[in-house]
């Protein structure tokens, strides 16, 4: 990572566009990761204050953007998806069908959650969103309300902590990613005993 930072570093002028464009290349599951971008945006923001708001819109822009690619790839070329041997292997056909699950019987909440959940599950939840045929407005609103409070929650602690909060934070979405997978797979015991 401090490679990267490094880099993104030398050319200042120009992060802002390096982190939206990094960020999008997420939305087609490339293996970006959200938080990594925003952690140096935050850190390029604190040590270069001028270009705080280029830097905190191009992170946020790109998040939200990147999880539109999602949706519509799965809203737009759906199943035939996994066709492509690139996004078959990305996403599982098990993780898709748990994550459909829960939508249906959490709808929105899903959305919201899974926001603050790391390790392609965010891609994962967009990509079914799209593949279960979400309302697009639904989804729109679902996610910029997500987008926003992760973002800025993410950006501010970063900015203002650094790396210090880095543990924290992992530790954190360690956490929120047990609780989702035992609530994921409370609910599918109960519907197995249901059926």
């Amino acid at each position: 990572m401090e490679e990267l930072i490094q880099l993104i570093h030398a050319h200042i002028h120009h992060a802002h566009f390096i982190i939206f464009s990094a960020l999008l290349l997420a939305g087609l599951n490339i293996p970006v990761s959200e938080d990594v971008m925003i952690f140096i945006s935050a850190l390029l923001a604190s040590k270069h204050p001028d270009y705080l708001p280029h830097l905190f819109m191009a992170v946020y822009l790109g998040a939200f953007f990147s999880d539109f690619i999602s949706y519509c790839l799965g809203r737009f070329i759906g199943p035939k998806i996994f066709e492509i041997r690139f996004f078959a292997n990305m996403v599982s056909h098990e993780r898709i069908s748990k994550i459909h699950a829960y939508y249906q019987k959490y709808g929105v909440i899903t959305l919201l959650l899974g926001r603050f959940i790391p390790f392609g599950v965010r891609n994962a939840l967009f990509l079914t969103a799209g593949l279960g045929k979400m309302n697009f407005i639904k989804f729109a609103l679902s996610d910029l309300l997500a987008c926003t409070i992760s973002t800025i929650s993410f950006f501010t602690l970063y900015f203002h902590y650094g790396e210090s909060v880095i543990i924290y934070i992992q530790q954190a979405n360690s956490i929120v990613f047990a609780l989702a997978f035992i609530a994921l797979g409370v609910f599918w015991y109960r519907k197995k005993r249901a059926t």
